[in-house]
């Protein structure tokens, strides 16, 4: 084998490689990335609301009281819904009226009933001995919950510290333009080696044509 055909095949192997290595960064990193950038816009542009994505809402278990359905550091996933399609059993995710609404709860309904003529629901953490103080009116819903996963919000609340803006926004776009710059240069540079080992295939080709005239006179 040639040395220019070890390089090319060289060559094809890494870029193949690097092809690999950048679709599977594009596959993790993009999405990530994505509701990362609209969450942390979205928490800016509606302070007073809980963001999400579509009609589902992430949002980190700090406490216990939801234990052993939910633990702290779980990240939970709840869905927006009707508040008139709450039934005793749901677990509800809602901003909590004994904090004014500066808080958001998860906790299971154990009564649907009305405070000032208005549907409400009477609330308990399934590791809590007592009722929540106060009801939760239907304006304060913020979703049912949905399914969890066990200690993601440890990863969530890292995320939003600015160590974990750096790791996860900043340095996946950095990731990504590092990796087409050097997809780009690779495929130059194998295009390059092509077109060398091409150009010396037709020098050889020429050379033996020019013996074989010589030869025939």
């Amino acid at each position: 084998m040639k040395k220019s055909d070890k390089n090319t095949g060289s060559s094809t192997i890494l870029h193949k490689v690097f092809t690999v290595i950048g679709i599977i960064l594009c596959v993790i990193l993009i999405p990530a990335l994505i509701i990362n950038v609209t969450l942390i816009i979205r928490s800016y542009t509606n302070p007073d609301k809980v963001p999400g994505i579509g009609s589902m809402v992430p949002m980190v278990v700090l406490t216990d009281s939801m234990y052993p359905e939910i633990n702290s550091g779980d990240l939970i996933i709840c869905k927006t819904v009707s508040a008139d399609e709450i039934v005793v059993g749901d677990v509800i995710s809602f901003f909590d009226p004994a904090s004014k609404g500066t808080s958001v709860v998860t906790h299971r309904v154990i009564e649907v009933t009305e405070e000032g003529g208005k549907l409400a629901w009477r609330t308990q953490g399934d590791a809590n001995n007592t009722p929540d103080e106060s009801l939760v009116p239907a304006a304060n819903l913020v979703g049912v919950y949905n399914f969890r996963i066990a200690g993601a919000g440890n990863v969530a609340m890292f995320m939003r510290s600015t160590q974990g803006l750096i790791i996860c926004v900043i340095l996946p776009i950095v990731l990504l333009i590092g990796y087409d710059m050097l997809r780009r240069r690779m495929y130059e540079k194998k295009q390059q080696q092509d077109a060398d080992a091409l150009k010396l295939e037709l020098e050889e080709l020429r050379a033996k044509a020019n013996e074989q005239h010589t030869e025939d006179n």
